[in-house]
């Protein structure tokens, strides 16, 4: 039976690709869904059979695990260097994105806050 290994919604085409090639490597037999037209369907990685599932999830897990060391140890070079981003960062880089997109916070807050802050009126 299918068995859901790997999901793909909101991964990185680099980390997608790595962990195709991990399972290639292996010789695990798998195949891919994509989200669909609409992009409502579930992408992922499945296997065809479960008999390997253990050994595939200990692979990624492993994967993963090395990935996210790989990716703090840069954050840390990045943050020594001085070079990392912060969020005033971000919003200095698009300064009136920024400024549309509170200005749209704001006023959903306000039509939806206002009916109880005028009730007793």
């Amino acid at each position: 039976m299918s068995e859901l290994l790997f999901k793909l919604r909101s991964v990185p085409d680099d980390e997608a690709e790595e962990v195709r090639q991990l399972l290639s490597d292996h010789h695990i037999d798998f195949y891919e869904t994509n989200a669909g037209s609409w992009g409502i369907s579930l992408p992922g990685i499945w296997l065809h059979d479960d008999h390997r599932l253990k050994e595939a999830t200990s692979l990624i897990e492993t994967y993963q695990q090395q990935r996210a060391m790989a990716a703090r140890i840069a954050y840390k070079q990045l943050k020594k260097e001085g070079r990392h981003q912060t969020v005033i960062d971000k919003i200095l880089e698009h300064p009136v994105r920024f400024l549309m997109l509170l200005m749209a916070v704001l006023f959903i807050l306000y039509v939806s806050l206002s009916p109880f802050f005028g009730f007793g009126k």
